[in-house]
């Protein structure tokens, strides 16, 4: 899209939700418990903090204020004030195009705020473990927080992505005429590298006119022992192997459309 001229500041507010899930299955309480320190050792306020700054180098901005905090008896929270600077040298922030993974991350990053919040969880009798991150990374102005999707969705063992974006506010050209958005924009998916597009089943629901996207993301690939914690499939029974298999699809297919489903979908899904 050609570069805007506008009167006066962009205030225009761009909104990028998303929550990431991991899913494990952990078969004693002991495990379990093994299972959530190990996540809160990965996905500490330290290493969020570290994420998150990575991301506001990414989005062009400039970071003003970081609170973070670890909670007993688990979780983690991180908060960043971001503020936007002239760009000497810009990117290209308003083309729909994937933004750089976690090894090409280069350039610097201002305004509004960025937070994550984790949520890891056990089930008390079944043996299923997840880990959920909420990140939200909300800008003013040109630069655009979707160019940050790559890199957090490879900062984190993700199972499930549900991410949501939106343009809120107007801003004005030259001319005094209001502008809801200043991008183009037809799917998150555009957004994403082809590792990210080839691993995952993605849906999309966008409402265009109101300037709202929406995508939901499963892992494709299943391999057991990839969500197995503590043991590996050849520790359990044949029997025990289909149940716990049954188990942990149930749950990412519950989590990916957000209902109860029946056992025989979770079977299914992924043979």
């Amino acid at each position: 899209m050609k570069k805007l001229k506008l009167h006066g500041f962009n205030n225009l507010t761009k909104n990028l939700s998303f929550n990431i899930y991991d899913i494990c299955y952990a078969k004693t309480p002991e495990q379990r418990q093994e299972y959530i320190q190990y996540i809160d050792g990965v996905y500490s306020a330290r290493r969020l903090t570290e994420i998150l700054t990575e991301v506001a180098q990414i989005i062009d901005a400039s970071i003003l204020n970081i609170a973070h905090q670890d909670y007993d008896p688990q979780g983690a929270s991180v908060t960043m004030l971001i503020a936007e600077e002239p760009i000497e040298k810009a990117r290209d922030a308003q083309t729909e195009s994937p933004g750089p993974l976690p090894e090409s991350v280069v350039a610097h990053l201002n305004k509004s705020h960025i937070t994550v919040h984790t949520y890891p969880e056990s089930h008390p009798d079944n043996g299923i473990s997840t880990f959920r991150a909420d990140i939200d990374v909300s800008t003013c102005g040109v630069i655009s927080p979707l160019k940050a999707l790559n890199f957090l969705i490879h900062s984190f063992d993700s199972d499930i992505v549900t991410v949501d974006y939106r343009v809120r506010g107007f801003t004005r050209d030259e001319k005094g005429v209001k502008l809801f958005i200043d991008h183009s924009i037809h799917s998150i998916q555009n957004y994403f590298s082809k590792d990210t597009l080839n691993a995952y089943e993605m849906i999309d629901v966008n409402v265009y006119q109101e300037n709202i996207f929406h995508t939901k993301m499963l892992l494709k690939e299943f391999d057991l022992n990839n969500y197995l914690f503590g043991m590996g499939r050849n520790d359990f029974s044949d029997s025990e192997v289909k149940r716990i298999k049954a188990q942990v699809k149930r749950e990412m297919l519950e989590i990916f459309y957000g209902r109860n489903i029946p056992q025989r979908e979770g079977e299914n899904h992924g043979n």
